[in-house]
């Protein structure tokens, strides 16, 4: 059995980077994260609300599926304000998780709800965000994400090691709450982040701007094992 399960992270700028990224990634893993930023929250917005694009409102009326929907399972990391207006089209559009960040403006609270008992539902947090704003949450999530960086919404960026205590501190005070790491996530980070105890890391560059993604995900599970 993995120590960590492996999670590929697109952060798409529209409809055909999605399936040029899934394409490389097919039969290598089981679950891939979906970026969505409202260029808000995260000053860069992407797909779907970057520009138009009616990619999105025929996957909502059901006339086409998120790529590659039949052998996939997606997480969408929402790095949105106000995410209860949010929540119910990714769950229309298949999501199997949906990630709601702490320091959202809105009601997150109620976004969590609209969602529960519907798909799995992950909170993250910022890397300074303390750990106790999981508290009041804690009944009605399935997971943690903890972020590994100090701005949400980018790729490339240097990795915190601060993160790596949080690991450990989550850990103790959520002690059954899997806990996933996003940010920074490296060949050369995953072997801490994975004996600090995360469940899963999400990886984006290391993975897509790889000269092999496919191999660069295998190079992933052999550190997980």
């Amino acid at each position: 059995m993995s120590k960590a399960e492996i999670i590929p992270a697109i952060l798409p700028m529209d409809f055909m980077e999605i399936e040029d990224a899934l394409a490389t990634v097919k039969g290598a893993v089981k679950t891939v994260q979906i970026d969505v930023c409202d260029g808000q929250f995260a000053p860069n917005p992407t797909w779907p609300y970057r520009k138009h694009d009616d990619s999105f409102e025929k996957i909502l009326h059901e006339q086409e599926g998120l790529p590659g929907w039949q052998d996939l399972d997606f997480e969408i990391d929402l790095m949105c304000n106000r995410p209860e207006g949010y929540v119910d089209e990714w769950v229309s559009a298949g999501a199997t998780r949906v990630i709601i960040h702490a320091e959202a403006t809105g009601d997150v609270t109620r976004a969590i709800g609209i969602l529960e008992g519907r798909v799995e539902v992950g909170l993250a947090l910022g890397i300074d965000t303390p750990l106790d704003a999981i508290a009041a949450h804690r009944e009605h999530i399935q997971f943690i994400q903890l972020m590994g960086i100090d701005t949400v919404g980018f790729q490339h960026q240097p990795f915190d090691e601060k993160v790596l205590g949080r690991i450990k501190e989550a850990r103790i005070m959520y002690p059954g709450l899997p806990i996933s790491v996003d940010g920074g996530v490296s060949l050369e980070t995953a072997p801490e982040l994975i004996a600090a105890g995360a469940d899963r890391l999400v990886v984006g560059s290391a993975i897509f701007a790889a000269d092999n993604p496919y191999e660069a995900i295998e190079r992933f599970k052999e550190l997980a094992r």
